[in-house]
């Protein structure tokens, strides 16, 4: 039941200027829904090419006993540092990951503005805390070691600020950090939302599991880099950052049994779906090897899917990799044509906007 390159029967296209759409910027959602599945849902069935509308509340209708729905349990951090620089001018530090080799306070960072990346800085940060810059890293980041009293997760909760997406123009709020983050969200270590979750209330996860719905956690640990758009026009020429992922044990198991007993695997959001396509392509027994690796698995058209049987997704920028990664599932004409008509329809983008569930 898995996917294949051009099973939508479109064109398939590696030029970047092909993932292109126009967005009106107030369909842009600044703020969440009031509630949350209290959001549309737009349904894409990828083999008839047609379009339903509906309500997530109602995400219900489009499964069965016996499908497997693949969640992020990754949680966001309050990674966004803010503090002054030693000439008195404001700097920012966002916090993407601890350093490999390090003890726990140096991170890789990204570092704003200009001069604050600059070898020796000290950025003063609000709360008490310093950010001595050591270096410049690969891909824009900078080797940052934190000093201060105490626990640096104390720190952070106390001072670090919600990291929202640069297309939302405010700054963040306490509402941001009840909800720019999943109902099931566990393991701290994103730098963004994995945003297809944030629809989710405990009442929906119930209700799935009482129709035989199995639920089936990964972990994906989301960077900056995923949701930069892709600068060439050739798409090969593209490479992600790498982001750390888990795949539980039982979580593959659940994966092999819904596949022996004809099951669909849905993922929720495309960090689900780059991680067990990314464990798929371990090698070992079974479809979906469980363990922890890391990955920079872009997934563009043509891509053949091993696991993911639908995707449950938010509306994604253009020129996107995640744009791209949908219309490498479902068909870049079919993808276009919905962005298209939800366009038309006023449904909400990116982050804090609507959902699509393409099966």
């Amino acid at each position: 039941m898995t996917g294949s390159p051009g099973s939508a029967g479109t064109e398939v296209s590696t030029r970047t200027s092909d993932y292109d759409y126009v967005l009106p910027g107030d369909l842009i959602a600044q703020w969440p829904a009031g509630v949350r599945d209290g959001s549309r849902l737009l349904v894409l069935d990828r083999r008839l090419g047609t379009i339903r509308h509906g309500r997530f509340a109602d995400l219900l209708d489009h499964l069965a006993a016996g499908d497997v729905l693949v969640l992020n349990e990754s949680r966001v951090l309050p990674a966004r540092l803010l503090g002054r620089t030693p000439s008195g001018g404001r700097a920012e530090v966002l916090l993407v990951e601890p350093a490999a080799d390090a003890g726990g306070r140096t991170w890789m960072a990204l570092l704003r503005p200009g001069r604050a990346a600059r070898s020796g800085t000290v950025v003063s940060l609000d709360g008490g805390w310093s950010a001595v810059v050591e270096g410049p890293q690969a891909e824009g980041l900078h080797r940052v070691r934190l000093e201060g009293e105490g626990a640096l997760e104390s720190f952070l909760e106390a001072h670090g600020r919600t990291p929202l997406p640069p297309y939302i123009k405010r700054e963040d709020t306490p509402l941001d950090r009840e909800r720019y983050q999943t109902v099931y969200a566990r393991r701290p270590g994103s730098v963004a939302a994995p945003t297809a979750g944030l629809h989710f209330t405990g009442r929906t996860l119930e209700r799935l599991a009482a129709a035989g719905v199995t639920v089936a956690p990964v972990v994906l640990h989301v960077g900056p880099g995923t949701f930069l758009p892709v600068r060439g026009e050739d798409l090969s020429g593209h490479d992600i950052h790498p982001e750390s992922y888990e795949i539980p044990e039982e979580t593959a198991l659940g994966i092999g049994r819904a596949r022996e007993a004809g099951g669909r695997v849905v993922c929720v959001g495309t960090t689900s779906v780059r991680a067990v396509e990314a464990a798929a392509r371990e090698g070992g027994a079974g479809p979906c090897r469980p363990g922890a690796g890391r990955t920079r698995l872009f997934i563009h058209p043509p891509f053949d899917f091993r696991i993911a049987d639908g995707i449950l997704t938010n509306f994604h920028l253009p020129r996107s990799t995640l744009l791209m990664l949908v219309c490498a599932f479902a068909g870049r004409e079919a993808v276009l044509r919905a962005y298209e008509e939800a366009v038309a329809r006023g449904y909400r983008f990116y982050s804090y906007g609507d959902a699509m569930l393409v099966i």
